[in-house]
């Protein structure tokens, strides 16, 4: 059977040349290091013998970079397990806010400041118009999560909102619910988000927080600038709220799905053939289709690196009653109201071969010789001196 094709594999085949030819910034070099060394002997790992027939078995240890296509599943089913004591027994929604077009080559070169606009900017609006009693009139909470790509790896800065349908009365006294089967209209946040990243856009320009390299040079005058923000009226503001969904079930496991993606997975990658590489990718604009694509290997990674986020920076994010400092306070309060029992106590933490299992169904204790003894720790593998990613 002919081994599938990695983004690590890609990166150790073309991303020697590709870090020669290009002034890459560091959290660009730690993430193709880190994917190159992902589960092979430079990071070191554990050999492990079989309690019954002696054979011996090595696990590489992971990278836990959070842009790695191999190191998200155990992070997502620990993620999840927090979050399903979270999830209140009511409808929810899924909108999702997209900056227009034209100011992606801006946001590119400002990936911190314009993407922390973004975020400011739709929790803003949900908040806001969730407060208006013409729409809801309560404290709302939600989560946010970040998306910097499109199905072809191009930049498409985008945000991707988890909202219960209704929150809590300004008095903590009773739960409001929205309507079941309508959140807000979406002419009116696109509104609403349009204006508010409008002003903190102008803010952050005259604050000089913003950087206009290459082919964008002209907007450092002001002139310029202010025609761009004016233009940000005739462009589409794109909000789309997706049909609610039913049951808290569906709420799990639909932010599976989505809280820790990265640009690409290794399963879209069809094959890597004279320096070229193929994916796979649905067209939207053609009735969801599935493509495929053929792109330059250099071209290749170079649209994943696009989405190297900043360092430090949060692409999943909590607000409202949802939020840390309210959910002993506020969410506890709508648990109350809808009948639910919290524990007190935190749950003990799965180990690493639990959610292992848990997520594959494969039990990692297990040999896979014999399939009847059992692994034991035999040695620990140290990392390959002078070769582990910066």
């Amino acid at each position: 059977m002919k081994k599938s094709v990695e983004v690590a594999d890609i990166f150790r085949a073309y991303g020697p040349l590709y870090r020669e030819n290009h002034n890459l910034p560091v959290r660009h070099l730690r993430a193709m290091r880190a994917i190159e060394a992902c589960r092979t002997a430079e990071l070191g790992g554990h050999k492990y013998q079989c309690d019954a027939c002696g054979e011996f078995t090595i696990s590489y240890n992971s990278c836990r970079n959070r842009h790695c296509p191999k190191c998200q599943s155990l992070d997502v089913e620990r993620w999840l397990e927090a979050r399903k004591k979270e999830v209140l027994p009511t409808h929810y929604f899924h909108v999702v806010f997209t900056i227009p077009e034209i100011l992606r080559p801006l946001s590119l070169r400002n990936q911190r400041v314009m993407y922390s606009i973004l975020f400011k900017a739709v929790a803003e609006t949900l908040k806001k118009l969730c407060k208006d009693p013409k729409h809801l009139g309560a404290e709302i909470g939600f989560i946010l999560v970040l998306h910097t790509w499109s199905q072809t790896l191009l930049d498409h800065p985008h945000i991707h909102g988890i909202v219960p349908g209704g929150g809590l009365s300004f008095d903590g006294k009773k739960w409001v619910p929205s309507k079941p089967d309508f959140f807000i209209h979406v002419n009116i946040l696109s509104q609403v988000f349009r204006g508010i990243f409008h002003d903190y856009l102008r803010q952050s320009y005259k604050s000089g927080k913003l950087r206009f390299d290459g082919h964008i040079s002209e907007l450092k005058e002001e002139n310029n600038f202010k025609e761009l923000l004016n233009s940000l009226y005739a462009q589409d503001w794109n909000v789309y709220c997706k049909p609610p969904f039913k049951s808290p079930e569906k709420v799990i496991d639909y932010l599976g799905r989505y809280t820790h993606r990265v640009a690409i997975s290794n399963e879209r990658i069809v094959k890597l053939e004279a320096d070229r590489v193929t994916i796979k990718y649905r067209d939207y604009s053609d009735g969801d289709k599935i493509k495929e694509m053929t792109l330059e290997a250099e071209e290749f990674i170079r649209r994943f690196l696009l989405h190297v986020l900043p360092d430090h920076f949060f692409k999943i994010r909590y607000y409202g009653i949802l939020s840390a400092r309210n959910r002993k306070t506020k969410l506890k309060k709508c648990q109350e109201l809808f009948g639910i029992s919290v524990p007190e106590t935190e749950e003990e933490r799965l180990s690493w071969a639990e959610l292992l299992e848990k997520v594959t169904g494969i039990d990692p204790t297990l040999c896979p010789v014999c399939k009847q003894g059992r692994l034991f720790l035999f040695k620990v593998l140290d990392p390959i001196p002078g070769r582990s990613p910066p």
